[in-house]
Parts: structure tokens; C-alpha cells; sequence
């Protein structure tokens, strides 16, 4: 009984304190203001610089998934960039062709899918509309299967298509608005390096990706028909390959990587002559980005939490001051020490909280408008509201813990007589 006596006194106790911090904080208006300034400015450096990183590293992701987490690409140059790039190596490589498509395909067994695709930059037509700088591709029937997209009109090829090499195409939606702005695309022929080509599908609108990809503005054709337009061995070719499900990306580079050495003739003590390359290495390479960014972050909003901090501080002394009679009085009439070093504490805290989610409000309001006025999707997560306001709780705490103290240890009579 006893205890839960006690337990009730102190929770009493516990309440009075932060009301009179919370007192003590609006009878001060202007002190309060200014002391919340540096926290919030700290608060909004530190905080708004990661809103923009999460932004830009889901939106790096989400286009880093769209090229298949589970598609590895055989290709001429490795994505593996750095200093010391040795470019002039690479430069003498094969570029990938049809035949070692064919062959992966006889050999492989852990790819689930394979495919082909080369591209080259031209201007579209329909009689007098056109559209310049678009990327056509010439794409291997499966292609699909291992490129992520959706048509919203019309249908893929077939496979006598994709194998004969008919003169057809399926075009991005972009396409297909600025050259029949007023009718229907499928069925209508367009001009690619003067060749009349029928339109057969048409993808669904996507928007670009954070690299600024975007099917939108392409124009897909069968490899077998491309190749009759183009010299695929003066062109960048790429071949896809989906692992099976189960299979890791590791197994399936080992597998792929007997292949092409056995398809290339190359003897077991050189090098290849080809990179297998994956997104995860993109992903690996903008995480060291995005480590820079953070530690920029922290150590500009360090410096604005740095002083806001020794604000808040030097505020509270001068609280503890002001009101040396009062916590006299308070301790004469029985007042407990962790009672006045609550009472200061709480104010501290309450103060940098403040502060905290007046910096945060700002930053919600600037993710507001810049989603909503540009293309650029800003989000201000859960994880670093709950970040923000711990940081300020922290600051608050840090910075109020020595005046608290100093006040639980005042005597009261000499604290009653200071104020006379």
C-alpha cells in the first residue's frame, strides 16, 4: 500500500513538472522563439537533406528493379566504373551477336529466359507529323518475358513474326500521341530509315524513371527485321538472360560465364572477352553515394543542432536565474530535488521538441510543393519524423540536464535570499 502510495506521488509530482515547464514556456514567448530557432534550423538541414535522400534512393531502386533484379546482361562493356577504368581493354571486345543468343539458349540450363536488343536513335514519321530522337529497338521475341512493360492497345509479336522478320512495330505511348494525335495507332504504317512499318501494339504509359528511361518514347522491332535496316556489329548489343526461379543470380553468372568462354574459344588461362554485368552493381555503386550525402547531412545540420543546443542551454541558465526565489520556496515547503531537476528538464526537452516539429512541419510543406509541382516525388517518411523529433528530444536532454541539475541543487534559504 505504502509503495502505491508513493507510486501516486510521484506520478503527482511527475505532472506538476511539466506543467510548470510547459508554464514557464508560454509565459516566455520570446525566449521560447529563439531558443527553438536553432533546433529547427538544424532540425530542417538535417531532415530535409534525408527526405531528398530517400526520395532519390527509392526512385534509384524502383528504376534499378525495373531492369530485373534476377536479369543478368552479357555485353561488351562491364558498369563497373572507377579511376582506373581500363577502357582501352574493353574497347577491343566482340560485342554480343545472335549466334551466342542461340547458343546460350541450346546451353543454358538456369535461364528461364533469354533475349536480344540492340538500339539506335531515329526520327519516326506518318505523313507530316513526326518525332525526332526516338530509341528504336530491335528486340528477340522473348523480350518481352525479361523487359518489364505492358500494352495497352493492340499485341506483341509472334513468334513467326519475330522469326521471318516482318516489317512491324510496337510504339511507346508518346509516340503513338504525337504522330495520331486524332485517331488509332494499330494498323497504321510509319516511316523508320524510309521503310514503311505497321504498328501492332502500343505500350501503356509509363512516365521516365529516375535515369530518364521510359518505353514512352520507344519503338520496338523484330531483330531479324532490324538487322535488315542496321550493322549490329558497328551497334552496343546486350543479351538479357532471366534465371529460373531458385536460382541465384551467382549460379547463373558462373553458368553463363562456361558458356560464353566455350562459345568465344578462349583458353583457361585469359581473360573473357565479355562482362556479365547485374543491377547490383549500380545499387552497390549509389550506396557509397548515398553514405556521402548522409554524413553531408549530419554535419550540416550538426552545426545548426550544435548551437541550437548551447542556445537552449544558456536559456535555461538564465531561466534558473530568474527563478532561483520560486524553487527556494518550492523546496522549502518540501519539494524533492528530482522534482526541480524534472521541472527544468521537461522545459529543455519541450523546448527542443518543438523546435523539432516546427522544422518538420516546414520540410512537409516543401515536400508538398515540390511534388506538386514538379515530377520529382518527395516523401517525408515515418522513419525520419520519429528520427527528427528523438533528435530534438536528445538535444533537449543534452542540453538542459546541467542547468536542471544545478537548480535541484540549490539550498533554500540561500535561494530565498538571493531573490530578495
Amino acid at each position: 500500500m505504502k509503495q502505491f502510495q508513493a507510486y501516486l506521488i510521484f506520478l503527482r509530482l511527475f505532472r506538476e513538472s511539466y506543467l510548470f515547464a510547459l508554464q514557464a514556456i508560454v509565459v516566455n514567448k520570446v525566449r521560447t522563439i529563439l531558443s527553438l530557432l536553432g533546433i529547427t534550423i538544424g532540425i530542417f538541414c538535417v531532415i530535409s537533406v534525408f527526405t531528398v535522400f530517400d526520395s532519390m534512393e527509392a526512385a534509384i531502386r524502383k528504376s534499378i528493379a525495373s531492369l530485373g533484379s534476377n536479369v543478368l546482361y552479357v555485353q561488351k562493356w562491364p558498369w563497373s566504373m572507377g579511376s582506373d577504368y581500363p577502357w582501352w581493354k574493353y574497347y577491343q571486345r566482340p560485342e554480343a551477336t545472335l549466334e551466342d543468343l542461340r547458343e546460350i539458349e541450346k546451353r543454358s540450363s538456369l535461364a528461364a529466359y533469354t533475349a536480344f536488343f540492340a538500339q539506335v536513335n531515329k526520327t519516326v514519321k506518318y505523313r507530316s507529323n513526326y518525332v525526332e530522337n526516338v530509341g528504336i529497338l530491335g528486340v528477340s521475341f522473348d523480350f518481352d518475358k525479361v523487359w518489364n512493360f505492358e500494352i495497352a492497345n493492340g499485341r506483341y509479336f509472334s513468334a513467326n513474326e519475330a522469326a521471318s522478320g516482318r516489317p512491324i512495330a510496337i510504339i511507346g505511348s508518346d509516340i503513338a500521341t504525337g504522330l495520331f494525335p486524332y485517331q488509332e495507332a494499330i494498323g497504321q504504317k510509319i516511316k523508320i530509315f524510309g521503310r514503311n512499318i505497321e504498328i501492332v501494339g502500343v505500350i501503356k504509359k509509363e512516365g521516365e524513371d529516375f535515369f530518364g528511361n521510359s518505353n514512352d518514347k520507344a519503338v520496338y522491332l523484330p531483330v531479324n527485321y532490324f538487322k535488315t535496316l542496321v550493322n549490329l556489329k558497328e551497334m552496343g548489343t546486350t543479351i538479357a538472360v532471366k534465371a529460373s526461379p531458385m536460382v541465384s543470380n551467382a549460379e547463373l553468372k558462373d553458368e553463363l560465364t562456361g558458356i560464353m568462354r566455350s562459345i568465344r574459344k578462349i583458353k583457361p588461362s585469359a581473360e573473357d572477352n565479355f562482362a556479365i554485368n547485374e543491377t547490383d552493381i549500380i545499387a552497390k555503386g549509389f550506396d557509397s553515394l548515398f553514405g556521402v550525402i548522409a554524413m553531408v547531412g549530419w554535419i550540416i545540420g550538426g552545426f545548426s543542432l550544435l548551437v541550437g543546443g548551447f542556445g537552449i542551454a544558456n536559456i535555461m541558465f538564465v531561466s534558473v536565474k530568474e527563478r532561483t526565489g520560486i524553487i527556494g520556496i518550492q523546496k522549502a515547503l518540501g519539494a524533492k530535488n528530482y522534482f526541480i531537476l524534472l521541472q527544468f528538464l521537461f522545459e529543455a526537452i519541450f523546448l527542443s521538441i518543438i523546435g523539432g516539429i516546427v522544422g518538420l512541419l516546414i520540410i512537409l510543406i516543401m515536400t508538398l510543393i515540390v511534388s506538386n509541382t514538379t515530377s520529382f516525388h518527395l516523401i517525408l517518411t515515418q522513419g525520419n519524423i520519429i528520427l527528427g523529433v528523438g533528435v530534438s528530444a536528445i538535444i533537449g536532454l543534452i542540453s538542459g540536464i546541467i542547468p536542471a541539475f544545478t537548480a535541484s541543487r540549490l539550498d533554500p534559504v540561500e535561494a530565498m535570499r538571493t531573490s530578495m
